[in-house]
């Protein structure tokens, strides 16, 4: 009895003494900075003379990730985005062209899938995402009835805690390589995808629904440290 719990109690420290060093072999840290491509897609209904267009905003993220074995690990990252998109109409003289530029704060949660050989490794992930609707702003052209006239304009939008939902959910993929440089770094190119299924507007109007949606593919690239 006695050479048994001698036996266990050496087994529990050797698993104690290893434990620290097979967790830091496994966690990976990594910075990356890319555009995303922001699709705004909207149920028109009536307003069949307004368009609403695709456009270009920036995203960067810093990304913990540990893997659980050599091909499959979780990530977690933190990630601050826009998610933009341009609303024109051309109606006789009332026409206006806005950009709009919304920043989004994203906390994305994935299944990371690798494969290849130990420098060079495709990487494939699927997740869902949780996030945050920042700030909006708008600028362009715009027509005034008053003046009869066309003007420039650049503004804040204040949010409207009746209409505007600014908690966003969706699912995100990413498909990437990962080259390893040097005993604790790598360099990592990613294509990424964010899809919303909750409606940046609320359901405020009783008898006529108003769903708008995000879609953001894009691009990233960055720098990742093994611990």
């Amino acid at each position: 009895m006695k050479h048994r719990l001698k036996t266990k109690a050496l087994l529990c420290v050797l698993a104690l003494a290893l434990v620290p060093q097979l967790l830091s072999a496994q966690w990976k840290l990594s910075v990356n900075a890319g555009a995303l491509y922001n699709m705004y897609s909207i149920d028109k209904q009536f307003m069949t003379d307004y368009r609403y267009e695709g456009a270009w905003g920036y995203t960067t993220d810093i990304v913990a990730q540990y893997n659980f074995t050599d091909w499959f690990g979780l990530r977690a990252g933190l990630t601050a985005c826009q998610r933009n998109y341009r609303h024109t109409r051309y109606q006789m003289a009332n026409d206006l062209n806005m950009l709009y530029r919304n920043d989004y704060l994203l906390l994305p949660i994935a299944a990371q899938f690798s494969f290849g050989g130990k420098a060079v490794r495709g990487l494939v992930g699927l997740g869902v995402y949780g996030g945050f609707w920042l700030n909006s702003h708008r600028s362009g052209v715009d027509y005034s009835s008053i003046n009869d006239e066309h003007f420039d304009f650049s503004e804040k939008v204040p949010f409207n805690k009746e209409k505007d939902q600014r908690w966003d959910f969706g699912y995100t993929a990413t498909l990437g390589i990962e080259w390893q440089v040097a005993a604790h770094w790598a360099i990592q190119a990613e294509a990424v995808g964010y899809y919303s299924v909750v409606s940046s507007v609320k359901q405020y109007m009783a008898h006529v629904k108003d769903y708008r949606y995000n879609t953001s593919p894009g691009l990233r690239a960055g720098v990742i440290y093994l611990f």
